[in-house]
Formats: structure tokens, C-alpha cells, sequence
């Protein structure tokens, strides 16, 4: 018997490990799928290493699916963000994001969720929080006020394939990020369980503005820097943010009961 393809044993093991309920996996079962990621590569997906040198936003299928592509938004940005859909069901979705050069997935959250996210090449920036509880809100601007509510910065930093797999937690982890690419990259994405409106877990986008702005007083403890903490305004989905189907041309996945 052939041996199975990377991704359809990520499948096997995302397919054991999670459930629809949401409930976190056991240490153990998100160690073991870590490890996995860690040793997957542009290759086993069905990306070239050289295609991440293609930085003019035609992604990897071409000027066809370019043109064809109807968006008024894609036409004000000419290099769009690229989603490579794998598989999906109620408990968890696999999926790849193509991110040309300077390009920007917003500030947002995964709202009882656990999200492994693995860099298949290039370099990105990272930016992640997590929120303090209980919760901290502040109300501005009387009386047309706006709530901004205390986080935690988790991660600020630049990765670079290859390099391991990371693991956010519903309130742990960095669950609010925010990626934006240093050079062409790509995301390989594992949700449990997947967004979903029905179920309450829908994607909301957030502006970081510095402690400073919004504090009264001193609401932090003498032994923590302020730099370490931002407010976040809820924000709508920013007008300029594209992301586009594309075409995966990777190893299938045989589903199994």
C-alpha cells in the first residue's frame, strides 16, 4: 500500500483530534499534529519554491483566473491575497493563504477556536494578542462613545520559513494576529472548529492603538510595561482586504468515517 500523502495524514489526524463542539484537544493530539506541519513543505501542497518568487498578484494560476476574477475590490488592489481551500467539515478546516509582498490580513479573531498555523516559505511580521480578563473596557468620546478593550501583546515578530509551527488557543496564544508579508509567502491553516455564523463564531476586525491613548490612571501594576498592552476597537472589514479562491493543486484528501 502506497504511503499516504502529508496532507492526507494531516487530514487522519485533524479528523481524530477535533470535534465539533469546540472543545480544545488534549496537549498530546496538538503536539503530534505540530509536528506534522513542522515537516510540511511547499512541495507536498503542490506549490513550487520558485513560484513564491511570483510577486506580481497573479498568484500561481495565471492571468486567466485574473481576468475572469470579478471583484470591484480586486481592481483597486492588483495583488490580492490568495485562499487555497483543502478540506472542510463542522469540526475543523485545512486551507492556504498566498500572500504577495506587503500584503495585509487584518487584525482579527478566532473566537473558540484553536488555530495551527505552519509558514510554508517566505517571511511575514507577525502581530498577535490575547485579551485580559476579566475584561477591561474603556468608553470615549462622550456621549458618541466608542468601547476599546484591553489585550495582552503576545507576539511581535518575524518569521521565517522554515521555521515551527504555531498554535493559538481560544484564550491563549495569540488568538487576535494580524500577518502582513515581508516577502511572498504562504500560510498553511488548520481552524477547529471552522468559522461559522450559525454557531456564533464569526470573524471580527480590530484597530491596536497604543495603552497610552485610552488609560486613565494607572490601571497596570508597577512590574508591567505599558508597551505590553494595547486597546482594540472593533473595526468592519477593511474595504481594501481581498482574498480570492484559488485553485489547490495539491495531494486529494479520501475522507474516512
Amino acid at each position: 500500500m502506497p504511503k499516504a500523502s502529508p496532507v492526507q495524514a494531516l487530514y487522519d489526524i485533524c479528523k481524530k483530534t477535533f470535534t465539533p463542539t469546540g472543545n480544545v484537544a488534549p496537549s498530546q493530539a496538538i503536539a503530534k499534529l505540530s509536528s506534522l506541519l513542522d515537516t510540511i513543505g511547499p512541495s507536498d501542497v503542490g506549490l513550487k519554491e520558485d513560484n513564491s518568487e511570483d510577486d506580481r498578484g497573479l498568484g500561481f494560476f495565471g492571468e486567466n483566473i485574473f481576468r475572469n476574477y470579478q471583484s470591484t475590490r480586486l481592481a483597486r488592489w492588483a495583488q490580492p491575497i490568495t485562499y487555497l481551500h483543502i478540506y472542510e467539515c463542522e469540526s475543523f478546516t485545512i486551507g492556504i493563504f498566498c500572500l504577495p509582498t506587503s500584503s495585509v490580513i487584518p487584525l482579527h479573531d478566532h473566537p473558540e477556536m484553536t488555530v495551527l498555523s505552519k509558514l510554508l516559505y517566505g517571511s511575514m511580521h507577525v502581530k498577535a494578542y490575547d485579551w485580559i480578563e476579566p475584561a477591561c473596557i474603556q468608553r470615549i468620546g462622550e456621549p458618541e462613545y466608542f468601547p476599546v478593550r484591553l489585550a495582552k501583546l503576545k507576539a511581535d515578530n518575524v518569521l521565517t520559513a522554515p521555521c515551527a509551527t504555531t498554535v493559538l488557543y481560544p484564550r491563549s496564544g495569540g488568538n487576535l494576529h494580524c500577518f502582513t508579508a515581508i516577502t511572498p509567502c504562504a500560510v498553511l491553516d488548520v481552524l477547529a472548529p471552522p468559522y461559522s455564523e450559525v454557531a456564533g463564531r464569526h470573524c471580527t476586525y480590530y484597530r491596536d492603538h497604543p495603552y497610552s491613548s485610552f488609560a486613565t490612571g494607572n490601571m497596570l501594576e508597577m512590574s508591567k510595561r505599558e508597551e505590553d498592552y494595547a486597546w482594540l476597537e472593533t473595526i468592519e472589514a477593511p474595504d481594501d482586504l481581498c482574498i480570492r479562491p484559488g485553485k489547490y493543486d495539491g495531494p486529494s484528501v479520501q475522507q474516512t468515517n
